[in-house]
């Protein structure tokens, strides 16, 4: 039965809301199937606003994936905006997709992907505005299966009790065999156990979490049978063989990212022990500088777009990226199109590198990301970047023709102390002394830009106490006096910085188990949404809603956050397997007190991480010793 559109009653209270052209759908390159042609339906959901969610490469890359497939369709839903949601309520309108207006619970599989923790609220208000049970549990039927990805899916305890299931990993191949699933049973009953017979795949509902008397975990246990004690996550191999997405949208409001982006190479074997991305996306798998070519060529033919960004956790640690970098700015030389990093790594940054990305655009900034202030402290993250070598590589940008330069730290990290962080401004007066030298003006700017460190599951720092927010704001306030104390200096560098607060509430969300929920679920039911966004989010209003709820189970917010873990707790998270070991990831946490670096393992011998054994899976690098050939016509 064909399932109506919304729209005819959308319409009418667009104009009373701000940026009414994101909920219009109709973008370059969106699909549109006939519902009653397809055997399954799924409906994609970034929860945060379409400006931010359009252009995630995971949501876009499922999309094109599924819609290739004749018996599937697949259509994006976004967090709509407070204004909407209003009039949406008050005119019983439910959540809707971009794409052709239908209800969302009409689908059979609503699949969230998570960037962050803090878009948990949000997940419940396009739930609640679907008509979809909070409450996994409630659900019948005829409602979706709601699945949640992405990096926060590698601990979705703390929304165990809202999703169906969860997926571990790289979503390509696995997303196929839940249409499979879903194709083949009609029933919610059977769907659930097929799913959790599919690798990669995590059904919350059938695992019972054991407490110890001291409020820690005591066990993780499958309540039925046929169910994997540990789900361990899915990776694809040969990136080639998945040149997604092929053609782009372009989206018609404006968004975070107006240009085409193209994944040259997944994960990252840096070892930096504060990223979770890095430690969740092993082993590293290079696009070949041919298939880049070939993606990048057929990408700007359907969008129109003039930049492409050349994406990774380090880009410049392509093995082949000089090639890349010549090969595609060869190609398209006298047109408008420019290349772009979007981070370069103090060390592997090279003057012939960066004039070839902007050879045939503009010379934007250059952004660096040290991460830790001092030495000291860059060896305990296993960053290792010296101060001359910052103070050279900027230098070098400064003689090139670049006037701006950004430089990325971190707040809070373990063992930090107010030295450390002061040494940030040391660093970048240093770096404006260094460029007014170099080029003989005073016409260059610094920014230094601070995030607050969270510690993630599945690195090793998963065991570290967070800072305490107070501590955070003491610190950037000394950071910022410190910039300004010389003016001739201070006037040049920018400071930008997130206080300590956000980062405690995605501590506690990033970290939390089951017992997290019933916070989550009173902060949205008092209001709480968008809390990624400056202006929606209330420290307040989560400190309130963890001094009601966590104490019925024991415990409290700094357990989850201020904490240190002991090696042999048992984490909430030890039953989904990333590939890492355990043991090895305390080791390096012992080596991170300890201020030892590790290599990275590309180039050197194996650490023994655990994950290309475990996974059956291998790192894949150049060089190739393919060319990319000029294109005759661009």
């Amino acid at each position: 039965m064909p399932i109506e559109s919304v729209f005819p009653r959308l319409e009418p209270l667009l104009p009373a809301v701000n940026k009414p052209i994101q909920y219009v759908g109709g973008e370059l390159n969106a699909t549109i199937k006939d519902w009653d042609a397809v055997s399954v339906r799924w409906c994609l959901c970034y929860p945060d606003a379409y400006e931010v969610g359009l252009p995630n490469q995971g949501v876009m890359i499922l999309y094109e994936v599924l819609n290739e497939r004749p018996d599937v369709l697949a259509e994006r839903t976004y967090t709509v905006w407070p204004d909407l949601e209003a009039l949406m309520r008050e005119h019983s309108i439910p959540q809707f997709t971009v794409d052709a207006h239908r209800p969302v619970g009409a689908f059979d599989a609503l699949g969230v992907s998570f960037a962050t923790e803090l878009g948990y609220t949000n997940l419940l208000s396009v739930l609640d505005l679907a008509g979809i049970p909070l409450t996994a549990t409630e659900r019948t039927d005829d409602h979706p299966i709601v699945i949640a990805g992405g990096h926060a899916a590698f601990n979705p305890e703390p929304v165990a009790e809202f999703i169906d299931a969860a997926v571990l990993g790289d979503g390509e191949q696995v997303v196929l065999d839940i249409t499979d699933v879903l194709k083949k049973y009609p029933s919610r009953a059977e769907r659930l156990a097929a799913l959790a017979q599919v690798p990669g795949v995590y059904v919350p509902q059938f695992y019972d979490v054991e407490y110890a008397a001291d409020s820690t975990i005591a066990a993780v246990r499958p309540n039925r049978g046929g169910v994997p004690a540990r789900v361990e996550k899915r990776t694809t191999m040969d990136l080639d063989a998945w040149p997604y997405p092929k053609k782009p949208l372009v989206p018609l409001a404006e968004s975070v990212h107006e240009r085409m982006s193209v994944e040259i190479f997944r994960g990252c074997t840096r070892g930096c022990r504060f990223c979770q991305a890095g430690m969740i996306t092993r082993p590293v798998r290079e696009r070949s500088i041919t298939g880049i070519g070939d993606m990048v060529q057929k990408g700007l033919e359907a969008t129109g777009f003039e930049e492409v960004g050349l994406l990774s956790l380090s880009s410049a640690d392509h093995s082949e990226i000089g090639d890349i970098a010549k090969g595609l700015a060869d190609r398209y030389e006298g047109t408008k199109t420019s290349l772009s990093l979007p981070s370069t790594r103090v060390d592997a940054f090279n003057v012939t590198l960066a004039n070839e990305l902007s050879r045939n655009g503009r010379r934007s900034g250059l952004t660096f990301a040290p991460e830790g202030g001092s030495e000291r402290l860059r060896k305990v993250i296993n960053k290792m970047v010296s101060k001359e070598d910052l103070i050279r590589t900027v230098t070098t940008a400064y003689e090139n023709g670049w006037r701006q330069v950004k430089l990325y730290f971190m707040c809070g990290l373990p063992t930090e102390t107010d030295e450390d962080v002061l040494e940030i401004a040391e660093m970048a007066h240093d770096v404006i002394r260094a460029g007014r030298e170099a080029v003989g003006s005073n016409d260059i700017r610094c920014t230094v830009s601070i995030g607050g460190f969270v510690p993630k599951p599945h690195t090793p720092f998963q065991w570290a106490a967070q800072c305490d927010p107070d501590t955070v704001d003491r610190r950037l306030k000394l950071l910022r006096d410190a910039i300004n104390a010389d003016r001739r200096l201070g006037k040049a560098i920018g400071y930008r910085y997130h206080d300590g607060k956000p980062s405690m509430i995605e501590g506690l969300l990033s970290r939390g188990d089951r017992r997290v929920g019933a916070v989550i679920r009173r902060v949205w039911t008092e209001g709480g949404h968008f809390d990624g966004w400056r202006e929606y989010f209330s420290y307040e209003r989560w400190v309130n809603a963890a001094a009601a709820e966590l104490p019925k189970a024991g415990v409290d917010l700094d357990w989850y956050t201020t904490r240190e873990r002991g090696e042999h707790e048992t984490l909430p998270w030890e039953h989904l397997d990333s590939g890492l070991d355990k043991e090895w990831l305390w080791e390096d946490w012992q080596d991170a007190l300890a201020e030892t670096e590790l290599d990275d393992c590309r180039w050197t011998p194996c650490f023994d991480c655990g994950v290309c054994p475990d996974l059956g899976t291998e790192i894949q690098i150049g060089p190739t010793g393919r060319k990319l050939l000029p294109l005759t016509p661009v």
